[in-house]
């Protein structure tokens, strides 16, 4: 299963996660296998301007992501996501990439129903 991450480093599983996915320096995309980190990439963030929150969902699914795992994000850009299929958790306490999966591994994160949670966008 491939996760991904937006981090405001790119310090692989012990990045720090960033408090919004379209303003993340870096994408942390993690291969688990067995509930255990088998691979970890660094992406940086080409950003979305131009294309707005749609140019985020499509940078996001050029990653072939499982799942992406998100602070805080806008509605549009996690109706865009539901439309593409993507599965969207939020994890608003965990400090670093590590510690989220390991909330992701026990079932603790919360499920996205397509809704975001910044009201800005």
């Amino acid at each position: 299963m491939r996760l991904v991450f937006p981090t405001d480093e790119n310090m692989g599983y012990l990045s720090k996660r960033g408090a919004h996915f379209g303003k993340a320096k870096f994408y942390t995309v993690i291969t688990i296998e067995n509930e255990k980190i088998a691979n970890v990439e660094g992406i940086a963030n080409p950003g979305h301007s131009g294309g707005a929150c749609g140019n985020a969902v499509t940078n996001i699914m050029s990653l072939n992501p499982d799942a992406l795992i998100v602070s805080g994000i806008g509605g549009s850009p996690a109706q865009g996501f539901a439309k593409a299929g993507l599965d969207l958790y939020f994890d608003t306490v965990s400090p670093t990439v590590e510690k989220s999966i390991e909330r992701f591994n026990r079932g603790e994160l919360e499920k996205s129903s397509g809704n975001g949670t910044c009201s800005t966008h």
